[in-house]
């Protein structure tokens, strides 16, 4: 008689790789559903902060450090505060805050600038936003941290 273990090893290649697929097929699914979520609000503050020809792009800046704020809380939330369910990271990490935030737009946005005769509005953007959203995670888990985790110690 063999072990489970043993018997897995052995099975067709064909049997593995879908195992692998019923493995990861909720994984996607979740990612699909919150990638969806995130994408639509995307759109909606989007539809809220139309940004005219030649306009500062408004609602993609704040849209990304958004997004990244929220992605340093929940970080530090479900590693440091909470033990989530394993689909809990990718539904809202990879999902929600993936299709929220909208890093290629921010690319469109940049050359839509220059080319509106505005490169020095181009080159700012181009540098404040990663500077900023990267700001934005480490400031929101900062705080997160000192907020969920500095009162429940003694």
């Amino acid at each position: 008689m063999t072990t489970p273990e043993a018997d897995t090893l052995h099975a067709r290649p064909a049997a593995r790789r879908r195992s692998r697929w019923r493995a990861q097929a909720p994984v996607v699914a979740v990612v699909a559903a919150g990638g969806a979520l995130g994408a639509c609000a995307r759109y909606a503050l989007a539809l809220a902060l139309p940004t005219p020809p030649g306009g500062f792009p408004w609602a993609t800046f704040w849209t990304n450090l958004v997004g990244c704020a929220v992605m340093g809380v929940f970080m530090v939330f479900i590693t440091e505060v909470w033990a989530a369910h394993r689909l809990v990271r990718p539904f809202f990490g990879t999902g929600v805050l993936g299709g929220f935030t909208t890093f290629s737009t921010y690319a469109v946005d940049i050359r839509r600038l220059v080319d509106a005769g505005r490169p020095g509005a181009g080159l700012v953007y181009l540098v404040a936003t990663p500077c900023l959203a990267l700001a934005a995670v480490w400031l929101a888990s900062t705080v997160a941290r000192k907020v969920l985790i500095g009162r429940q110690q003694p």
